[in-house]
């Protein structure tokens, strides 16, 4: 049985709380990522950060000012007044299947994945999108 611990990505992003939605912008930016677990000074997760939290916040780009202008403000907005603190999470031994199944039915794009009380990966939309190219890839090799 595959569990969340094969497919998760480990390579974690986190910022604190205290951090600000222009930071989160420019890492979501910088490291292609869409969700961002935050974490507090003892490293404990705390929330979640997603793109489109960070786009509902944001200044519009219709909006009549310049990028200038947007950070400035973004510089001023606390990640803590945006993120989500009741966050769904899976430990590494869950099934792949039922976090699957669950991240579908409820539409969620991430699941933070624990070890216990830790966090040690997140699991994607883009990492079950990985894992369906190399079954369509295995598949058609033997065609």
């Amino acid at each position: 049985m595959l569990t969340v611990k094969d497919l998760m990505s480990r390579e974690l992003h986190t910022l604190k709380p205290t951090d600000t939605i222009q930071q989160a912008r420019e890492l979501m930016l910088e490291k292609r990522i869409r969700h961002v677990p935050i974490i507090d000074e003892d490293s404990k997760f705390v929330g979640l950060l997603t793109k489109r939290d960070v786009l509902a916040i944001s200044v519009s780009a219709l909006a009549d000012i310049d990028i200038k202008e947007r950070n400035e403000l973004e510089s001023h907005v606390p990640i803590s007044e945006v993120m989500i603190s009741e966050v769904v999470i899976a430990q590494e031994n869950t099934a792949l299947i039922k976090a699957a199944n669950f991240m579908l039915q409820q539409k969620h794009g991430c699941l933070p994945v624990f070890k216990d009380e830790k966090l040690i990966g997140i699991l994607t939309e883009s990492d079950f999108v990985r894992l369906s190219l190399y079954l369509m890839k295995k598949t058609s090799e033997y065609q």
